[in-house]
């Protein structure tokens, strides 16, 4: 007897059902769980509490925060359209725009004058890639010698005769700090225990509790506004759009030309509160020359490993701070045995691409896998200038590693017309 499927049917039956991926945030979840679980392993095998101490955590945030907010900077310029290399100069002219309000009227004006300062950054960049369609690298570089030219210059100008120093502000106040007790105080006891895998993430989580300041909470607060205020609101949606397809959101009314300014306006004034963070952050007597080394890029590079996304690039911002702030304690040493902790987590990568079946990737990431063990085993210690890079170092390998699924915002770095095609 012959089975007769109606159309719906008979095609349901022929399509196998799409298997259910999992959610970015869990996914990204599990990826943390990982690299805990890595350090830790890595903490305990070579004798070095330090990887996993709430010291070292405390100084992955402090460095972490500006490389966050430049990210962040970055993020509203291309979700726009415009391609924002500038970030390093908005920086530095936030830099010298916090020390010199800090100095005179306190840190609460300091922030301001940063993020106004590096606003005023964005402006120009806006004015020359938007309404004159100078090139947006061009442009960007420009920006970052003007704004090292003109820090450099007012600093000679106003801190000079204060400080003896032309190259240095006379310290600026800072904003307190604080701990959250009594967490910080029971995870300080654990910590200090020395269990495997307990007192590590007591450490990992002391450090994200204690020596807190406002400027960090403000920077952490900005990540989900800045996903609300672009995913989530008709504001956020127009000005996505004008990054994808200008024309499109032209011919439905949108003033491409107001949002363009609006995000990169914007994005300066993260850039100068990236800024503010290296000068009112405890340990920094104030504005230094050359103080941003190269954190702005830093802060471009997080943006792209996570994928102009805000919950990537708060990732990608750890990543850069943790490996910035170990370096800083007995660097040689630890980032040595970083080599160790990036080995474990590629080999949870093999286990992973086998499972997929991609046989190629997983012997691409077995091979460098060994490769660095290797280097781990046949070596006691980094040489000092090599440690002193190390944040410039993890930024070129995890560009590399994250290139293969990289979505920009398609219209991103395209010059713009109003009426044009």
């Amino acid at each position: 007897m012959s089975t007769t499927f109606l159309p719906d049917e008979a095609a349901s039956r022929r399509t196998p059902p799409a298997a259910r991926r999992m959610p970015g945030w869990a996914s990204a979840a599990v990826w943390v769980a990982v690299a805990i679980i890595a350090v830790s392993t890595t903490s305990y095998l070579t004798g070095l509490p330090e990887l996993t101490a709430s010291g070292t955590v405390q100084s992955a945030v402090r460095l972490g925060i500006p490389i966050l907010l430049a990210a962040l900077g970055g993020l509203w310029a291309e979700r726009a359209g415009v391609i924002n290399i500038g970030l390093e100069g908005m920086m530095i002219l936030g830099t010298w725009g916090g020390a010199w309000a800090g100095y005179q009227w306190g840190p609460l004006a300091g922030l301001v004058a940063a993020a106004v300062f590096g606003a005023i950054g964005g402006l120009v960049h806006a004015l020359a890639t938007v309404t004159f369609g100078v090139n947006h690298i061009v442009s960007g570089v420009a920006i970052n010698l003007l704004g090292a030219g003109t820090a450099i210059y007012l600093a000679t100008l106003l801190f000079e005769p204060v400080s003896q120093n032309p190259r240095q502000s006379p310290p600026v106040p800072k904003f307190d700090t604080y701990s959250v007790q009594p967490l910080s105080g029971w995870l300080q006891e654990l910590e200090d225990m020395q269990r495997v895998g307990l007192s590590d993430l007591a450490g990992i989580l002391g450090g994200l509790v204690t020596g807190i300041s406002p400027l960090t909470m403000l920077a952490y607060l900005l990540v989900p506004v800045s996903y609300l205020v672009l995913w989530r609101s008709p504001f956020g949606l127009r000005l996505r759009s004008c990054g994808e397809n200008p024309k499109a959101a032209e011919s439905l009314g949108v003033n491409v030309y107001l949002y363009k300014y609006s995000a990169v306006i914007m994005s300066g004034a993260l850039a100068g509160l990236g800024g503010a963070a290296l000068i009112l952050s405890p340990g920094q007597p104030g504005y230094l020359e050359n103080q941003t080394n190269g954190r702005g890029y830093i802060g471009l590079a997080a943006m792209i490993f996570g994928n102009w996304r805000p919950g990537g690039l708060l990732g990608g911002a750890a990543l850069f701070g943790y490996s910035d702030g170990l370096q800083l304690r007995s660097g040689e040493t630890t980032v040595h045995a970083l080599l160790y902790t990036a080995a474990l987590v590629l080999l949870a990568v093999v286990a992973l691409q086998v499972w997929r079946r991609r046989w190629f990737s997983a012997g691409i990431a077995a091979s460098v896998a060994a490769a660095l063990y290797a280097v781990y085993w046949y070596t006691d210690e980094l040489p000092e200038q090599l440690t002193a890079y190390t944040p410039h170092l993890v930024t070129l390998v995890v560009l590399a590693a994250a290139a293969q699924r990289l979505r920009p915002p398609a219209a991103n770095g395209e010059q713009y017309r109003r009426g044009a095609g």
